[in-house]
């Protein structure tokens, strides 16, 4: 069944879900911010394997599709702390499951 989003035409919802919140990085910065606001170099240490340079896009492309909010503070030096939107809270428990789905996936190659 085709399902129309605001970036086109997709095959099914899965492919729209996928599009948002798939790849590397962005599932796991996500979970990074599921416990409140955080600074970049926060987010930055709770994900040492990731490069400055790919959580800069990885946050903007989240931003861009208003799934985190950037507030940048009026200070010298400026402070920007990130959060989750209302969009990013709601993904929060298919993360959850994911996540449990690891674990099991993880025990079940341990066998």
């Amino acid at each position: 069944m085709a399902v129309n989003g605001d970036k086109g035409d997709y095959i099914c919802s899965v492919e729209a879900a996928v599009n948002e919140i798939g790849g590397k990085w962005k599932s796991l910065v996500l979970c990074s911010l599921k416990d409140g606001k955080l600074r970049f170099g926060e987010i930055n240490n709770k994900l040492p394997e990731i490069s400055q340079r790919m959580l800069t896009k990885t946050l903007r492309e989240l931003e861009k599709d208003r799934i985190i909010n950037r507030k940048v503070y009026p200070e010298v030096p400026p402070r920007v702390e990130y959060s989750l939107t209302a969009k990013g809270e709601s993904v929060l428990p298919i993360l959850d499951s994911l996540c449990d789905w690891g674990k099991k996936y993880c025990e079940y190659n341990e066998n």
